[in-house]
């Protein structure tokens, strides 16, 4: 049932009971029988009128009915339905005896059109045939105004509601031949959204509409978008062909088509210069844990799509993606989304995505190839981790289910394998740490936030069950540190417990990699003989070090202590300090045990 033919419905309906009014007197309801026949035999669709109805003769006709709802025949729950609170008539007494009736305004209070949410195409109710062949008995209307109406879309069998809410529309025609222009706004939840169109009718049938749009969707869209396309009516299918226009100051062309013949089905391509996008926001503060709000996937259930786009740039809130190309396939609740070209932070990632919202929790599924995209915006921006920086290569293979992010979170299981190049390891140094534990023992273990330690390389996989990430291989190289781990990264809680055993080059490190030495012969790294734990929020994880390892032999771990700081102090070109060694003022003189001892008694407050 189209909200045309039923606008036309109760034009046919007002004209008519105008007349009987007229010749009949005032008030209207006896005549609410007669009108409701005259209604179902001309246009198919049903008319109750539960209000009381009201006539001014001068200077204008005017009529006025409460209460009135538009349905089919069956009026089953699978049907759409009108319900108007008030609609009122405006038409010049000639009207009535004139064999094609006009109004020159009807107004719509607070109507409520209710549209039945389907699963499968099969669900929707057959238009009356009678509704097929009517439009030549309705009434020709200048001008309808909507006051406050909505679109409420329900599943009886889901018990889900969704509406659009806040409609306000002018629409207006100044004759039979001329453009129809309409303007208006209405909140898609709580997302409001205005328009302005221009529709030019055909000479003849044969030819398409000409339609241009003006929208300004805040919510959604940061710019105002323009469009013209050619527009076609065939039976329930809305063809709209040589879309062009602007959003912003870039433009865009394509093509879209509509199917509303009981569950909608969408075609649409669109090839955008650039696409500017509002980020959702977030729904919790960066570092928090992940949101338990419920994730709507609901909405795919009710419509079958197939959609292709594309931007040479594509920007959603502070993230840049360019080029960005996705096609998406949406039929019985999976949504099917392959990207084949994404540019993203300097780099590139194809992958696909699935989404099936068909059962109560809705399940997904995640492969991606990224490769030579900055870690750090992209970490930081998906999971508020801020530690890694560098070019990163990626391989994700990746499933859940859940109805919110931590629940998603929380069932996520699969593999990762993760490497990055060029960059560094944020909050910590290394270098800097080992130098003030050698040459300041009192100092104690120092970091500090804008710490950083260079890497050239860093590897690691990841076996993930139940939202536990589990590495056995994390390995590091840098300029003058290499570092092996292992460890367990907890993604629903985003916290970190990790330990790595980090290893300083004592000589000019000449190759920097994994996979070979550095510095050539005598360039063996040598260990701080304690393990580097990695523990807490990976937001501020603490990074301390193991003492077990320490207390079990304090003279070696001395030793090699002093050995990493002359080593690094002659790399460096200058020599430590010689505090805790055997001197005049020290206190445990020439014992290496006694002076480790301290060192250890420094550092952890003991």
């Amino acid at each position: 049932m189209k909200p045309i033919r039923i606008a036309g419905a109760i034009a046919a309906l007002l004209v008519v009971a105008a007349a009987l009014l007229i010749a009949i007197g005032i008030p209207a309801g006896a005549l609410t029988t007669a009108i409701q026949s005259r209604i179902e035999r001309d246009t198919g669709y049903r008319v109750t009128i539960a209000g009381t109805g009201t006539v001014r003769l001068f200077p204008a006709v005017a009529l006025t009915l409460h209460d009135v709802t538009a349905e089919t025949p069956e009026g089953g729950p699978a049907d759409p339905r009108l319900k108007i609170a008030t609609v009122r008539a405006e038409l010049p007494l000639t009207s009535l005896v004139s064999a094609t009736p006009r109004i020159t305004e009807l107004t719509l209070i607070s109507p409520e059109l209710h549209l039945p949410l389907l699963r499968r195409r099969g669900d929707a109710a057959a238009t009356p045939a009678s509704a097929r062949k009517a439009d030549a008995g309705l009434a020709e209307i200048e001008r309808i105004v909507i006051q406050d109406g909505a679109v409420v879309m329900t599943s009886a069998a889901d018990r889900i509601e969704r509406r659009i809410g806040g409609i306000q529309a002018d629409v207006e025609r100044d004759d039979a031949r001329g453009p129809i222009t309409a303007s208006g706004s209405a909140a898609l939840g709580r997302s409001p959204l205005s328009f302005e169109l221009t529709a030019t009718p055909p000479s003849d049938d044969r030819q398409p509409i000409l339609v241009d749009v003006t929208l300004d969707a805040p919510g959604l869209l940061t710019s105002r978008l323009r469009a013209r396309a050619e527009a076609r009516l065939r039976d329930a299918t809305l063809s709209i062909n040589g879309i062009s226009g602007k959003l912003g100051d870039a433009p865009f062309n394509g093509w879209a088509a509509v199917d509303v013949a009981g569950k909608p089905r969408v075609k649409l391509d669109l090839d955008f210069r650039r696409l500017d996008l509002v980020a959702i926001t977030r729904s919790v503060p960066p570092g928090a844990p992940w949101s338990e709000a419920p994730l709507d996937f609901v909405g795919l259930n009710y419509v079958d799509a197939e959609i292709r786009l594309s931007a040479a740039e594509l920007n959603i809130g502070p993230a840049r993606i360019a080029p960005a190309s996705a096609d998406a396939g949406l039929a019985s609740g999976v949504l099917s989304v392959r990207a084949s070209r994404l540019g993203a932070y300097g780099g590139e990632a194809t992958g696909t995505l699935t989404i099936d919202a068909s059962n109560t929790e809705p399940s997904f599924n995640l492969r991606c190839d990224i490769d030579g995209v900055q870690a750090l915006p992209l970490l930081d921006g998906l999971t508020d981790f801020d530690r890694l920086d560098g070019k990163m290569q990626a391989k994700l293979a990746l499933r859940s289910s859940g109805g919110s992010a931590r629940a998603i979170a929380s069932g996520l299981n699969g593999s990762a394998a993760i490497g990055l190049r060029d960059g560094a390891i944020r909050g910590i140094d290394i270098t800097r740490m080992i130098r003030n534990l050698t040459a300041h023992p009192q100092d104690g273990w120092q970091t500090a936030p804008t710490d950083a330690t260079d890497l050239s390389e860093f590897a690691a996989s990841f076996r993930i069950v139940q939202g536990q990430a589990v590495t056995s291989d994390l390995q590091f190289a840098g300029p003058l540190v290499r570092m092996t781990g292992a460890g367990t990264i907890d993604l629903p809680a985003k916290t970190l417990a990790l330990a790595a055993e980090p290893k300083l080059v004592l000589a000019t490190p000449g190759q920097n990699s994994l996979t070979r030495g550095a510095g050539g012969p005598g360039a063996e790294p040598i260990g701080l003989g304690v393990p580097v734990k990695i523990e807490g929020p990976w937001t501020a994880p603490r990074i301390f070090p193991d003492i077990a390892g320490m207390l079990d032999d304090p003279d070696a771990a001395y030793q090699r202590l002093r050995r990493i700081g002359s080593g690094l102090f002659g790399l460096l070109g200058s020599s430590p300090p010689n505090h805790g060694a055997a001197d005049a003022t020290d206190p445990h003189g020439d014992d290496p045990g006694a002076a480790a001892n301290a060192i250890i008694k420094q550092l952890f407050g003991r």
